[in-house]
């Protein structure tokens, strides 16, 4: 299908063919949900042994008793377990509670009004404060700045990571630039993992920046590959070593789409010197966190390679919907110029482009079918997509036969609106 070469015939032809598949699949009165990257219920029971683990021991190794108050770095085994995953030494490691986008906005709220670095370093006692965010990116890390009243600004994303000349350039012209939202690996949408020479650079961006700089390196999907030939990610612990700026990132990982989702363990990973300003707010937040569930976690992962094997089998039940999205998309757009998208090798996500001016109608138009998809914009801040072309894709929740069927529908409403923008340039 090249619309630049069709005749004006040939695409009303198209548009007629395209809107009589459509009624039908209307008519068909589906009822599918693409729109969050949540774990289905199929990997949710791979971690169902944790119920009842303790065996009514509440003790930790230390003999803690982890029903009480205390611990407001969490238990040590769950810090070494938070270690792991984020390739950062247990001692600089908190463990949380469920959500590591709690972690994350008490980081930013905790460096706005009060400062990790005492109450000088506080960005609001700038003029003003910005966060550069590349896009596309995760609609939450927006909702934060949002919601703190923190300016953002955009860089654009390639295959290799954010676009670090831009980034540079920004940081170098706007003093006010006081952050960077990062999801380093399988990047949220785009599927991307960062090069060892964009994390290199991202590690030196304290030696250019505002000395409230900070990183929020969002790393969630740091053990979710879909292949044993994954991309690997760079140490952002050790480039920051070498480079002599360990005070300048924030690291933040969960258990929340490996284990439960909503009971999961949540960590932040930081210098001492980040720890010591972020555990000074956080001592008037809560008096801990729910031990509990973080000793079970450790048990249920106290086996040598037990979180490998327990990624591999979420693996091998993603797998199957992401091939069935790439397999349509590649059918339908491999041949033309209607959509691109990134052909992810872990994460939850696949990013999908339209021609511009594109992405709301097919939105709205597979909402009207019985396919939900993510709004259009929302990977962009303040949901304003400016090509309004990009669309996030999110395959693990429905079943295989549910997504197949989901993405036959993606596909007729990208083709139908494709041709009717087709038609009123012609």
């Amino acid at each position: 299908m090249n619309l630049q070469s069709a005749s004006k015939d040939q695409l009303q032809q198209w548009a007629q063919q395209l809107q009589s598949e459509y009624e039908t699949i209307k008519a068909k009165k589906l009822g599918l949900d693409l729109t969050r990257g949540k774990p289905s219920t199929e990997q949710l029971s791979l971690s169902d042994a944790m119920d009842g683990i303790l065996k009514g021991n509440y003790l930790d190794a230390s003999g803690t008793d982890v029903r009480n108050y205390g611990g407001l770095d969490g238990i040590q085994a769950a810090r070494e377990l938070g270690a792991e995953m984020t390739g950062v030494p247990a001692a600089n490691v908190l463990a949380a509670g469920n959500s590591s986008l709690t972690l994350m906005h008490q980081a930013m709220s905790i460096a706005y009004l009060y400062g990790l670095n005492g109450p000088e370093s506080a960005w609001n006692k700038q003029e003003s404060a910005t966060v550069i965010c590349p896009v596309p990116g995760y609609d939450r890390h927006y909702g934060v700045c949002e919601h703190l009243g923190i300016d953002m600004v955009t860089v654009g994303m390639d295959q290799n990571g954010p676009d670090m000349d831009a980034v540079e350039k920004l940081i170098k012209e706007d003093d006010s630039i006081v952050g960077l939202w990062c999801v380093p690996r399988f990047s949220n949408p785009t599927g991307v993992v960062y090069s060892d020479e964009v994390v290199e650079r991202i590690a030196k961006l304290a030696n250019i920046a505002n000395p409230n700089f900070r990183v929020f390196w969002d790393n969630a999907y740091a053990v979710h590959a879909l292949s044993d030939d994954a991309p690997q990610l760079l140490n952002i612990w050790q480039a920051c070593q070498a480079a002599g700026t360990e005070d300048s990132v924030l690291q933040f990982a969960s258990t929340s789409k490996i284990t439960f989702a909503g009971a999961g363990v949540a960590f932040m990973a930081a210098s001492d010197a980040n720890l010591k300003g972020f555990k000074k707010s956080l001592a008037f937040m809560t008096i801990g966190p729910d031990k509990v569930n973080q000793l079970r976690h450790v048990e249920f992962f106290k086996a040598d390679g037990a979180l490998t094997a327990h990624m591999n089998k979420h693996a091998d039940i993603i797998r199957p919907r992401f091939d069935s999205v790439l397999r349509h998309l590649e059918a339908a757009f491999g041949d033309n110029e209607l959509g691109t998208w990134e052909s992810a090798q872990g994460g939850y996500f696949i990013s999908f482009d339209t021609q511009p001016g594109l992405a709301k109608e097919v939105v709205q138009l597979a909402a009207d079918a019985g396919v939900k998809l993510t709004p259009a914009g929302a990977t962009f801040p303040y949901g304003k997509d400016p090509k309004d072309s990009n669309i996030r894709i999110a395959p693990t929740v429905p079943t295989v036969e549910q997504v197949d069927e989901a993405m036959k529908v993606f596909v007729c409403c990208v083709k139908l609106a494709s041709v009717k923008q087709a038609l009123t340039q012609a």
